[in-house]
């Protein structure tokens, strides 16, 4: 009987030791299969989400079941869309958290995810961007703090782009990676110094077959004749395009002739 409980309290240390350290071989041993969570929220919502190319339903989206392994992630709506690969923790839930746009520079956004250990660790793309935890000024990213758990707000911002804030909670015993895409602000028009311009195109009437050059309602052979300009008149270049230009004529007339007839005065 004593070798019974012996052998069985054995076997059962045995087990424990296999949960705790070691998840394939108790997966494969013991058909003990551990997960990992994934939540996906967008602006704007209801945007239709992908799991490897897989269309596993529409944001705000919740699972909390999953292999813990990496997975292509695309979110879309529309013409908007973002996408990414996310590596899932066993035992902890994945925050993908977008503003998703048609474009990657209108793009914002981040990724929380928690793992076994302490503190936050704060990227973002672009690099370089000020980091503020709870007010507290921590440095540029990439950067790494020791903060206590429980909630935090945290600020990233750098010049040119929108600033980010997030709300985390930290749980006991698990730091958190907090992935950040910043989005371009839009240009400060006043601070772009536009050239003067100096003088303006003008384009030389060259000699022709028919001794004049006809000018057309629009770019094409098909385009009506508004009038005609002889070899050697001088044009005002409004707009270059692909066989043809469009010109002001010295009485104010525009319309568009053959760029094979006319040469840039001032080149």
């Amino acid at each position: 009987m004593k070798k019974f409980l012996v052998w069985t309290l054995v076997a059962i240390s045995l087990i424990a030791i296999l949960l705790r350290f070691s998840d394939k071989l108790a997966d494969g041993l013991f058909g003990i299969r551990k997960t990992s969570g994934i939540s996906v929220l967008s602006e704007p919502s209801e945007a239709t989400v992908f799991f490897d190319s897989k269309k596993v339903g529409e944001t705000p989206y919740e699972e909390k079941n999953l292999e813990a392994r990496e997975y292509f992630i695309k979110i879309e709506k529309g013409e908007a869309s973002w996408q990414g690969k996310v590596n899932l923790i066993v035992g902890a839930v994945t925050v993908i958290n977008r503003d998703i746009a048609k474009d990657l520079i209108s793009s914002a956004g981040e990724i929380l995810t928690l793992d076994k250990g302490e503190g936050l660790t704060v990227v973002s793309s672009p690099t370089d961007a000020d980091v503020e935890i709870d007010g507290k000024f921590f440095g540029k990213t990439p950067t790494a703090v020791d903060v206590d758990t429980g909630d935090h707000t945290i600020l990233v911002s750098r010049k040119g782009y929108f600033n980010r804030s997030i709300r985390v909670n930290l749980p006991k015993d698990y730091s958190m990676t907090v992935s950040v895409d910043l989005a371009l602000s839009e240009a400060d028009l006043t601070a772009i110094q536009t050239p003067v311009t100096t003088q303006t195109p003008e384009l030389l009437v060259k000699d022709t077959p028919t001794g004049f050059l006809r000018v057309r309602d629009k770019a094409s052979l098909a385009g009506k004749e508004i009038t005609q300009v002889k070899p050697g008149d001088t044009l005002i270049l409004l707009e270059e395009l692909t066989g043809w230009d469009r010109v002001r004529l010295s009485d104010g007339t525009e319309g568009y002739v053959s760029s094979s007839y006319v040469e840039k005065k001032n080149p």
